[in-house]
């Protein structure tokens, strides 16, 4: 009973996380301004309902009660972000969410024990995979995202330079709450670290990015120039990669051949296809500022208080807030991770708790040295 238990939870959460997938194709649909990139989310939805239904069937006929399927939080919350800040925040994610459900239904084929369920899984799996490579033609992804690790772009920044400046900033302030100074030195302090922290995240979201563009532009210069010295080379190679992906061999000599006539083109093909780099939705500067940016604000978390109120209510506000913040922060970071709201909110408060308690230990130690 409890091997069928777990094999109903398992297939409820694949319910779930088609119905979600279904539910966020179509709000990017909502918000994608060019039409033909309309059509694709919408069909992909089309299809992630009838792996909805696949799982509810599988349910049912293993006898469990047929239930509706609501969009989760995590699922609303993207497309909320889809809505406001465009479907390039949330059109990645999805992608690795595509790749996340390959491996997961090919694992699901290799332990579960009705016929029906692995032929589900097995077939679900390659629709999947369908799916990953369709998503990723559409914003500029070539490659096999099952067997990658897929960033969040805009978001990512956000939520990582946010984490650090909170959890870097929360442990000064603790610390110099140890020492048992005045109010106005842990301001000061708070502020000093906020600054320091917001510019040194800045700094390296911006040379990172600067350090990807560069090598970008290096394999666009050697493959552009490999355009131009060795053309019939290059038409080979392309035709070799559109047969890969299953097209006929003539055809794909034919297709190759009329792309190479165009140079700007077959650079554009070429460095999709060969060496997986799509159009930059991004710049070294607006990701060194955004990370820098969201880093000061998680930093000013738990200054804040100690500028706005008096005495021992600063403190235990900036602890409360700050420990809110980094549950917050954690169930932020879920819908990068996959993992549960919840249990990921309570891994960040406890590293806050752990950074906040070991801070205070070190401020009061090196206080009592003098």
């Amino acid at each position: 009973m409890a091997e069928e238990t777990t094999v109903l939870k398992e297939y409820r959460e694949h319910l779930q996380d088609e119905a979600d997938s279904a539910f966020l194709y179509r709000a990017l649909a909502k918000v994608e301004p060019e039409q033909a990139r309309r059509d694709v989310y919408l069909r992909l939805a089309e299809v992630e309902d009838r792996h909805t239904a696949v799982w509810a069937k599988l349910l049912t006929d293993a006898g469990a009660a047929e239930t509706p399927v609501k969009p989760s939080a995590r699922a609303r919350a993207l497309a909320w972000l889809a809505r406001c800040f465009g479907p390039g925040t949330v059109s990645s994610l999805m992608l690795r969410e595509e790749g996340r459900e390959v491996k997961g239904y090919l694992n699901f084929s290799r332990t579960v024990p009705s016929a029906a369920a692995q032929d589900a899984a097995l077939r679900l799996a390659r629709e999947s995979a369908e799916h990953a490579e369709t998503l990723g033609a559409v914003i500029g992804i070539a490659g096999e995202p099952w067997h990658r690790a897929s960033s969040g772009g805009f978001l990512r920044n956000v939520v990582y330079g946010f984490n650090d400046g909170l959890t870097a900033n929360f442990g000064l302030v603790a610390g110099v709450i140890g020492a048992s100074v005045a109010p106005h030195v842990i301001l000061v302090s708070g502020v000093a670290g906020l600054i320091a922290d917001a510019l040194s995240m800045g700094a390296s979201g911006y040379l990172a990015a600067k350090s990807e563009q560069e090598v970008y532009e290096h394999e666009l210069a050697m493959e552009s120039a490999e355009i131009r010295l060795m053309p019939e080379v290059e038409a080979q190679e392309l035709a070799l990669v559109y047969e890969a992906r299953g097209v006929d061999r003539v055809a794909a000599k034919v297709f190759a051949d009329d792309v190479m006539r165009d140079p700007e083109r077959a650079l554009a093909e070429k460095a999709r296809e060969e060496l997986g780099i799509g159009e930059q939705h991004s710049t070294p500067l607006r990701d060194g500022v955004l990370t820098g940016a969201a880093t000061a604000i998680g930093a000013l978390i738990p200054v804040a208080p100690f500028a706005l109120l008096p005495g021992n209510a600063a403190p235990w506000t900036a602890f409360a807030i700050a420990m809110a913040s980094h549950f917050g922060v954690g169930a932020a970071r879920s819908v990068f991770t996959g993992r549960g709201i919840i249990r990921s909110g309570l891994d960040m408060f406890v590293v806050g708790l752990g950074v906040a308690v070991v801070g205070y230990l070190v401020g009061t130690a090196v206080a009592s040295l003098f």
